[in-house]
């Protein structure tokens, strides 16, 4: 028997604990705490790793990550050595036909459930939902749908500086004004027969006086004038790939200056919500254009917070602040126009921004950071992440307004968050451990790159891709294995014990509290694919940059300058999640595994005997 017609869930991705607490106790999150008030509040257990897509999977499918297939962002091919992205793939298996995605996360998410027994769901952007799920009711994908390139999301960067160089993830495009015009191209989708740029051509207008350009194009509108120091409004066009065929984007722009050198920075590509058939983001196929007929155009990409932008320098925090409310507001239109007509079932809305917000504003909390010594401390920063705890619960509070007695309110974060001044080379540790060992004549440094192109795998018994993985090098499995299988077990031990408790000498602190290993960590049917090992970071450190690409620095540690200051990937029993609720619930070692039983339970659908969680609502 059902308990209420509906449930309302809110994800706020990375809400940290600690900083949760101390906004409470000063009265700082009054919808949070009137949640906590007529339900209850606690910690939330999250997943290992901490990490947003294998969290929200969880959450989703009520298995751990053994039984989802989710494990980090990155995945590595056996056959090739290689980094693969882990969330989905794309697939083209005639030559002639244009390739189809396909989600990789496994197993059957509570909105399935549902479906199957006629209750419908309402899902707004969750992690690991491209393509989206045919249910019953609407889907809008999150977290996982790429950019038009196919990738997390590739900027441009326009200028005229000769000084400008490219920065990460980006695509820098040199232009010469000529007359007070610049002709140039918007690069789009790689063609998918010949893997070639596919662009569409614009013009930009300079007007020093204005202080704006205006990007005259074939595209919608046909002029779209920039004002220096704004974001624009969006550009629809359309990049042709052949007879009949085009794929459709939206991109904004931001400006930086126009002169002494005109800078333009261009977001990702996003698919154009309004013709999404090749690949479509939202089930039914018409819903993202319903969505942005009623709100206007929106983000698509999983990733949508231009944090990219910043970490490049092209444009500063306060501007980077202003287009992460843009998203906020955007995020709360969608979820108030589902609200308005709300009557049964599951309606679930994340709002991703909380975790950008602190990955790039973390280091203000700390003046002694790495990155504050590189890109500059700015101590009027220093409450931004609480002040965004704060627009949040606003948030919260103006969807509990459509809440009746017949709804369950659960308002949650996938995990909490901390410090990231220091990055740790696996793979350099590894080599030093004589685990991993490199070509004849290549030492750790730039010699040995990234991709582990320079690994000698005929002496190597593990590696580590991703942000915090381990493999090993295991015959038959591996292309070019010499780990027998009678022995990875015993391996996988010997490395997770040198593993544990290992030192920052530089800064005399314990940087690696330990590492978990795949089989105890994972069971279900993905297992298989599981890393052999996860480290588990202390606080104020994490794996560096470098060994998510296989790379093999020179020493174990580096400093972390990068903007992106504050992570999540440490211990999981150092970063939970929290968790409100409007009706009181057994708040005893819950976890996000437990979520889908609960939502199941609460809505009256019985539980499937794979979900490993108990539903934790109390009775009455």
């Amino acid at each position: 028997m059902a308990r209420f017609k509906k449930v309302l869930v809110i994800g706020l991705d990375g809400l940290e604990p600690t900083i949760v607490d101390s906004l409470l106790a000063r009265s700082g999150l009054p919808h949070l705490a009137a949640l906590a008030g007529r339900g209850g509040y606690s910690r939330l257990a999250t997943t290992l790793p901490a990490q947003t897509p294998v969290a929200w999977s969880t959450f989703a499918t009520g298995v751990n990550p053994g039984g989802h297939g989710i494990f980090d962002f990155i995945r590595r091919d056996p056959r090739t050595y290689l980094p693969d992205f882990a969330l989905n793939r794309y697939e083209q298996p005639k030559g002639y036909l244009p390739p189809r995605a396909v989600n990789l996360r496994r197993g059957t998410p509570v909105w399935q459930v549902l479906s199957d027994a006629g209750v419908p769901s309402v899902v707004l952007r969750c992690p690991c939902t491209f393509p989206p799920d045919t249910l019953r009711g609407r889907m809008l994908s999150g977290m996982g749908v790429p950019d038009v390139r196919g990738g997390l999301g590739t900027s441009t960067f326009f200028s005229a500086d000769p000084a400008a160089r490219q920065g990460e993830s980006e695509q820098l495009v040199r232009v010469t004004p000529n007359g007070g015009t610049v002709r140039t191209t918007l690069v789009g989708p790689r063609h998918p027969k010949s893997r070639e740029d596919v662009t569409a051509q614009i013009a930009i207008d300079i007007d020093e006086t204005r202080r704006a350009v205006t990007i005259r194009s074939k595209g919608r509108p046909r002029a779209l004038t920039v004002e220096e120091g704004r974001w624009s409004d969006w550009l629809h066009v359309k990049f042709k790939l052949g007879f009949l065929q085009s794929v459709p984007g939206t991109v904004r722009f931001y400006l930086a200056r126009v002169s002494p050198h005109l800078e333009l920075y261009a977001s990702p590509v996003n698919f154009d919500p309004t013709a999404t058939i090749q690949y479509p983001v939202a089930s039914p196929a018409g819903y993202a254009g319903e969505l942005a007929d009623r709100l206007g155009t929106f983000y698509t990409t999983g990733m949508v917070e231009d944090h990219g932008g910043l970490t490049n320098g092209r444009f500063d925090e306060a501007v980077y602040l202003a287009q992460c409310q843009g998203v906020l507001d955007e995020r709360e239109r969608m979820l108030q126009y589902e609200l308005a007509r709300f009557e049964e079932g599951l309606l679930f809305c994340l709002f991703d921004t909380p975790d950008r917000i602190q990955h790039m504003f973390w280091r203000f909390r700390e003046p002694d950071h790495p990155a504050n010594s590189a890109s500059g401390f700015d101590p009027s920063l220093r409450s931004a992440i609480e002040e965004h705890y704060e627009a949040c619960d606003a948030i919260v509070g103006r969807a509990v307004e459509h809440a009746a007695d017949d709804t369950l309110v659960v308002c949650l974060s996938d995990h909490g968050f901390s410090s990231f001044q220091r990055g740790f080379h696996i793979n350099s540790w590894l080599h030093e451990q004589e685990l991993l060992a490199l070509k004849p004549g290549v030492a750790p440094g730039a010699d040995a790159g990234e991709l582990l192109l320079q690994v000698d795998w005929s002496r190597t018994r593990a590696y580590a891709l991703g942000i915090g993985s381990v493999y090993l090098n295991v015959r038959g499995r591996e292309r070019s294995g010499v780990v027998e299988p009678a022995d990875a077990r015993a391996l996988t031990e010997q490395i997770a014990g040198a593993l544990a408790n290992v030192a920052d000498p530089d800064r005399a602190t314990l940087a690696v509290r330990g590492a978990t290993p795949g089989h105890v960590a994972y069971r279900g049917a993905a297992a298989a694919d599981a890393p052999d090992l996860v480290v588990r970071f202390a606080p104020g450190y994490r794996a560096s940059w470098t060994t998510a690409l296989g790379g093999i620095p020179q020493g174990l540690f580096e400093d972390n300058e990068k903007r992106w200051g504050g992570d999540h990937i440490i211990d999981p029993a150092l970063v939970p999640g929290v968790l409100f609720m409007s009706h009181p619930f057994d708040a005893a070692s819950i976890g996000l595994v437990d979520l889908a039983p609960t939502i199941l339970e609460t809505l009256g659908v019985p539980v499937p005997a794979q979900m490993e969680g108990a539903a934790r609502i109390e009775k009455g």
